[in-house]
């Protein structure tokens, strides 16, 4: 009997472990989204102290200004941020010729590489970080021997070179043009800026297949609807191709077009750095992000967790810039700002996949095919 007594005392003592509930999180969590994502605008000095002190997550734009070391639990991401354009003046006396344009560009070129902190020196429209360089990366290099030049040339006498606000640091004053004479000028393109135009934020898209390929972003920085390349640009666009290796030469062929001289040309790039923040348990984690649009793309917002409750917090976002574009999707949302917000409540169906050019489904279902008759 006492036997009995104590197997029913085992049974029910497992019962009651098998309904036992307890009050930690599952460690998975599929489909889940903040219930709350606020975005402000804010100066990078404000940006700094929230960022340091956990009330912020990330900031998009203009690099914060810390006013400490910056915290281990302070991360950041690299991406594309800028093309640095360079166009030789046809009028320049010193480059009458296609000899003497190429001597002008290599001149420039040798002074934004001897800038402290300047951008990246790359004579090629498509960069490393466009995820279709390994189709270019041979003429890239070609570019490079081709245009840098000796570093020991001795420069160019009376060389005046124009700038813009941003890229005014990359020559020194005495090569800065002062008046309405100069040789060649150099100017800032940024990347954001070139494809908003080009994006198409509706029925689930964000814009046309090749709007991620750097042939595209070569097309808009060194051609036009007039040039001889429009045709080529057509039938890219058109996909009209029998294999990969058909379009990739027609691609390669392009550019090669483009940059078959030296009075216009892209003389490198500009990486934006974005900061978030990584704290446990205040922070985020499992962050995606485009090497073309940063953490300010729809693949962050789909994939960005937060440590702490990540159904149930809030996703504090920071911008440098008020919005400026109308909101709605036809003809708005083509502001930084804006195209983040559109982003979270547009549910995209295709993410840019974050190793290549090319675009990723945002889910994927089992459908079953009909069958053939």
């Amino acid at each position: 009997m006492k036997a009995r007594r104590l197997l029913l005392g085992v049974l029910l003592g497992a019962a009651a472990v098998a309904v036992a509930r307890s009050g930690h999180e599952l460690p998975v969590y599929p489909s889940y989204y903040p219930h709350e994502i606020e975005i402000a605008t804010m100066p990078p000095e404000r940006a700094a102290a929230l960022l340091v002190e956990g009330r912020l997550h990330a900031y998009f734009g203009t690099v914060p200004r810390f006013a400490v070391p910056l915290p281990e639990h302070i991360r950041g991401v690299e991406s594309l941020g800028a093309l640095i354009m360079l166009r030789v003046n046809p009028a320049s006396s010193l480059a009458r010729d296609e000899t003497s344009a190429c001597a002008v560009a290599s001149a420039v070129l040798r002074a934004i590489a001897a800038t402290r902190g300047g951008p990246i020196v790359h004579p090629y429209p498509v960069t490393p970080l466009h995820g279709d360089y390994l189709h270019h990366v041979d003429l890239a290099e070609a570019a490079r021997a081709r245009l840098s030049g000796d570093v020991n040339a001795p420069p160019i006498a009376g060389l005046k070179v124009r700038t813009d606000g941003a890229t005014q640091d990359l020559v020194t004053v005495e090569l800065r043009a002062d008046g309405v004479e100069w040789d060649a000028e150099i100017a800032e393109v940024k990347v954001a800026d070139l494809l908003a135009p080009h994006a198409v934020a509706i029925n689930g898209w964000e814009g046309p297949p090749w709007l991620r390929m750097g042939w595209f972003h070569a097309s808009l920085v060194l051609g036009n609807a007039t040039s001889p390349t429009a045709d080529q640009v057509q039938r890219l666009q058109a996909d009209d191709f029998k294999s990969a290796v058909e379009r990739i030469n027609a691609e390669r062929d392009l550019i090669a077009n483009l940059t078959s001289g030296c009075r216009a040309l892209v003389a490198g790039y500009r990486l934006r750095r974005e900061y978030f923040n990584g704290e446990f348990s205040a922070g985020i984690e499992n962050i995606g992000f485009d090497a073309l649009g940063g953490l300010g793309s729809s693949i962050f917002i789909r994939t960005v967790k937060l440590k702490d409750f990540p159904w149930n917090g809030s996703l504090s976002l920071g911008f440098d810039g008020r919005p400026d574009a109308a909101w709605n999707p036809i003809a708005g949302f083509t502001d930084p700002f804006g195209r983040l917000l559109w982003f979270a409540v547009g549910d995209p169906a295709a993410l840019p996949s974050p190793y290549e050019s090319a675009w990723m489904l945002n889910r994927i279902s089992d459908v079953a095919l009909p069958a053939k008759p």
